[in-house]
Formats: structure tokens, C-alpha cells, sequence
């Protein structure tokens, strides 16, 4: 015990000069397990021209009428971008193994439910057991009537505010407590972390029972269902019958959505925030590209990386990408515009501009802090999401074969066709100039469904939310959940007979702050939450 405890702080020690090292532009030179000693600057940029330098042609002699060797016409640029994760990357290798996984996944303390049940996911994979953590604010009533089912994005574990146990401040901590909006003299509050996430619920960073290895990419394939079907669970045994809501904003916002369509006698008020009712190529398109980046880093090492060093350069672009859609575009250029770090000096290709110096601490603060195979799996439930009436029949029959298959002693995923790869189609895209009476004009905004309506299979998909007070809510500046979407959602309800659907679309000139809004804006959304509820 004692050689790991020290190893631990051997670790948080190298760790901790990382950004000495990286502000000095300074590289480590080990010299042993978890030692290490400082080269130069100078000597350190000598060795980098070296390694960079063009390999020699074949040799030839040099007479005197031969012209003497010169210096390149321009200096070779340099990349401390690149300089900084290399110097990441040697002080995660310094680390011990016997610590564990590099870094240590958690919120602080929470509350943990056991399922010794297993729960059988949409797409055929099982889980044998899992766990579900989760924290609650203010009292149960006796009738357990009270409680608020508080869902999260895609990286918030379930530390939402603070508590007596884990006073760090959660995510939504200025809109839970007494007299806010979710006012905890009133409610009982539950915020959980998902199946898939690594804030203490079961996910792909989890030990398998079987086998007591790491999941890995062993996981299986999840989807928001998944996640609301496993919380379900966690109600039954706390003894709650009915929530008095559902609350969720972006990924929990669908969630919220999808609590009330699986479970409509059990969900009273439905708050959906800068969510939608299905996932939209943009956002897939984005989601995608952060996935792609995370795995061709090749310390993603097809998932299989939890005794190495983690993908983090990788997690890091994910988290860049990601942050231009989670913010706006007015909001840049007010804070940023297109100033530079240092106008003295000459421009790099690593972050120069201010706004690129803002992605770059975006995504080095949190490649650490959030397990990539978890991204990778949240990120495709929330792709897969479709709360549209004929996908909801297809995951019905294709449960029903694999719970057939179960009870019959099988397996249920099925084995993967090895011959299906990523391909180009046998003709090339071609751009599709005209215009027909189903495609928007320029003018028309998506999501305007004129005298059409809503698609019918969306309105049936959300007819089981037909009398249910529901809240729906968007931002203007929000690109990764457009406006138009969450009017889609407020549209199709009405469409399928709810009158009781209050729908709040923020304009710019209200907040500037994108898809964050639902963390920032305690005026606007936190006010019109806290009014539904009462």
C-alpha cells in the first residue's frame, strides 16, 4: 500500500509541473520510473531541428569548385501546440501503473443504486448488473408524490448542485435550491449520471462481472431509452410511482421527452430545453466529427487503452469541435472578435487569435477530466435518438425477438458482418439543383411545415404525450439545436391535440449564449421553468 501511495503523489507531483513545463516550453527527460530531469530550452529546440531536419542525399565529395552548403532561405516554424502534447503524453507514460487508470473518473461523492437485474438494451447488447449514480436535493412527501427527475447533458455527471457531502458547485447550482426554480422547499429533486457516462454509473470504464476486465469497446451499443429505462429502475426502488416532472436541457432535454413517451402514467410536467425530438444530420454531422478524432488518435487504441496513456490529444480536438457548437457566434465577436493573443508577435499556426487560444484551454481543461470511450457512446445514443412512431414499432419488435432469444438461453447481439465497412456510394454525390415542393425555399426557415403540418409520424409518436402539461424551450443563437427544433417538438404536439404545450424561443437579443444557455441564463430559463412548475 505504501509503494502505491507513493507512486499516487509521484504522479500528482509530475502532473502538477506539466503547466510549469508547458508555460516555460521546457520537455522532461526521464530518467527513471516517475523521475525525470529538465532539458534546456535551447537544447531541446537543437534536438526538435534535428528530428525535423530533411534526411542527407547520398553523399558526394566536395571539391573546390562545388558551392558550399547553406541554410534554408526561412527558419523552420515552431509548434508548441504539439510541443505541449508530447510533454502531456511523457508525463502520463511517468505515471505508475499500480495507480490506475490515468485520470481517475469522478465527481465527488454521490449516491450509488445496485441493479442485480440485468437490463437488455436496445440494440441486443446485456448488462448483466449496473450501478446508477445519482444525488438528491430536498425531501421526499409522504406520498412520494414531489420528486423531479433532473436528466443531464452529454458529459454532466449527477453532481448538479452541491450537497453537505460534495460542497463543489454543480452544474445547475444557481437553479436548484430554495426558492429556485427547481425550489427544493417545494421538490424533491434527482439528478442521475447515465448508463454509458463515468461519473460513477455503469459505462464502457466499468469492470465486466464476468470476466473482470474493463468493458472497453466490449460495451454494448446504448440509446436515450436505455438511459430513461435504467433510471426507471432506480425510481422503483426508491418507491416512486409518479414524478411530478421531467427536466432535461440539450441531451437531457430529450431525454425528458422520452421519460414521457416510455412512461406516460408515470411522468406529470415535461420540461424539454434546447433539445429536439430527433437527432438532425447537423448535429450527427458534429458528433461524428468529434468521434472520427477521437479515434484516430492512435492512444484510442480501438478502445483497449485503460492501462496506457489516453487518447487525450484526440479528446482534445473532440472537445474544441464541440465547444464552437455548444457556443454562438454574436458572443465571439464581442468577447473575441479577431484580435490576436500578441499582435507583437509573428502569427503561428497553433492558437494565435483569441478565439483559437479560447478553443485550445477548452479542450486541454477537459481531455482528462471525461472518459473517451463514454463520449463515444453517449454521442451515438443521442445520433440514434428518434422518438417517431415507426422507429419506436421497429425497437419494439426487434426487443421482442431478443428477449425471445434470451428466455431461450441465447445471445442476443448479433455477430458483426465483417465484410460491411465504411464505403463510398457507386456514384458520387451530385448537388440536387431543383427545387421541389417538399424542399424549403431560401426564406423559409426549416422546421416552418406550413400547411402540411408536422410529419405524421412524429405526431404519433408523441401522442402518448397528448395531456401532458409539457415546457418547451430554444435559443436563437443555439446552431447545434436550432430553434426551429424544439418548434418542431411544439408544433407536433399541438399537432397531435395537447393544448397544454407552453413553447419560449429566446432571441438573440436576449442571450448571445448559444446552446450554453440553459447553464447561464437563470433569468430566462431558470424563470420560466420555475413558473411552469408551480
Amino acid at each position: 500500500m505504501a509503494s502505491i501511495q507513493g507512486a499516487t503523489r509521484s504522479t500528482s507531483q509530475n502532473i502538477k509541473l506539466l503547466g510549469g513545463l508547458l508555460r516555460r516550453n521546457e520537455s522532461p527527460a526521464f530518467v527513471g520510473k516517475n523521475r525525470f530531469r529538465l532539458s534546456s530550452p535551447v537544447a531541446y529546440s537543437a534536438n526538435r531541428r534535428q528530428l525535423h531536419q530533411t534526411p542527407p542525399r547520398k553523399s558526394q565529395s566536395i571539391t573546390a569548385e562545388s558551392p558550399s552548403p547553406k541554410d534554408s532561405s526561412n527558419p523552420a516554424l515552431s509548434f508548441p501546440c504539439l510541443d505541449a502534447q508530447e510533454a502531456k503524453s511523457a508525463l502520463l507514460t511517468a505515471r505508475s501503473l499500480e495507480s490506475g487508470p490515468e485520470p481517475s473518473y469522478t465527481s465527488g461523492h454521490h449516491e450509488q443504486f445496485h441493479c442485480k437485474d440485468p437490463i437488455l438494451l436496445d440494440w441486443g447488447g446485456v448488462l448483466p448488473e449496473f450501478d446508477i449514480a445519482y444525488e438528491t436535493w430536498g425531501q421526499l412527501n409522504a406520498d412520494k408524490s414531489n420528486a423531479i427527475l433532473l436528466h443531464t447533458g452529454l458529459s454532466a455527471s449527477s453532481h448538479a448542485h452541491s450537497t453537505a457531502a460534495n460542497p463543489k458547485p454543480g452544474w445547475w447550482e444557481k437553479f436548484i435550491g430554495p426558492g429556485k426554480p427547481l425550489n427544493t422547499d417545494k421538490y424533491f429533486v434527482i439528478c442521475t449520471n447515465v448508463i454509458g457516462g463515468c461519473y460513477g454509473s455503469t459505462g464502457p470504464s466499468t469492470i465486466d462481472p464476468s470476466d473482470g476486465k474493463r468493458y472497453a469497446t466490449r460495451f454494448p451499443i446504448l440509446t436515450m431509452d436505455d438511459m430513461v429505462r435504467a433510471q426507471f429502475r432506480l425510481l422503483d426502488s426508491i418507491g416512486i410511482q409518479k414524478l411530478y416532472a421531467s427536466v432535461g436541457s440539450s441531451m437531457g432535454g430529450m431525454q425528458s421527452l422520452a421519460a414521457g413517451v416510455m412512461f406516460p402514467e408515470r411522468v406529470g410536467k415535461i420540461v424539454s430545453i434546447s433539445g429536439c425530438a430527433r437527432s438532425h444530420p447537423y448535429s450527427i454531422a458534429m458528433r461524428h466529427t468529434q468521434r472520427q478524432v477521437l479515434m484516430m488518435d492512435p492512444k484510442w487504441a480501438r478502445g483497449f487503452y485503460y492501462d496506457s496513456i489516453p487518447p487525450h490529444s484526440g479528446m482534445k480536438l473532440a472537445r474544441e469541435i464541440a465547444t464552437v457548437t455548444y457556443r454562438s457566434g454574436p458572443e465571439w465577436e464581442m468577447r473575441f472578435g479577431r484580435k490576436r493573443a500578441d499582435p507583437s508577435k509573428q502569427p503561428a499556426l497553433c492558437a494565435d487569435f483569441l478565439i483559437e487560444t479560447y478553443l485550445d484551454h477548452a479542450g486541454e481543461k477537459f481531455c482528462l477530466e471525461y472518459d473517451p470511450n463514454s463520449l463515444l457512446y453517449v454521442s451515438k445514443a443521442m445520433d440514434l435518438f428518434d422518438l417517431g412512431k415507426s422507429q419506436q414499432v421497429a425497437t419494439k419488435q426487434r426487443r421482442t425477438e431478443y428477449e425471445t432469444k434470451l428466455a431461450q438461453g441465447g445471445k442476443t447481439v448479433p455477430q458483426q458482418d465483417l465484410s460491411c465497412s465504411l464505403t463510398l456510394p457507386d456514384k458520387p454525390y451530385e448537388e440536387q439543383p431543383a427545387v421541389t415542393a417538399s424542399t424549403p425555399s431560401m426564406d423559409q426557415s426549416v422546421g416552418d411545415f406550413g400547411s402540411s403540418g408536422p410529419p405524421q409520424d412524429l405526431v404519433a409518436g408523441l401522442a402518448p404525450l397528448k395531456n401532458h402539461p409539457v415546457l418547451v424551450m430554444g435559443v436563437a443563437s443555439d446552431i447545434l439545436f436550432p430553434a426551429w427544433q424544439q418548434r418542431e417538438i411544439a408544433e407536433t404536439l399541438r399537432a397531435g391535440g395537447n393544448k397544454s404545450v407552453d413553447h419560449i424561443e429566446l432571441g438573440e437579443d436576449v442571450s448571445m449564449f448559444g446552446h450554453d444557455t440553459f447553464l447561464l441564463d437563470l433569468k430566462n430559463i431558470g424563470g420560466a421553468v420555475g413558473k411552469f412548475l408551480l
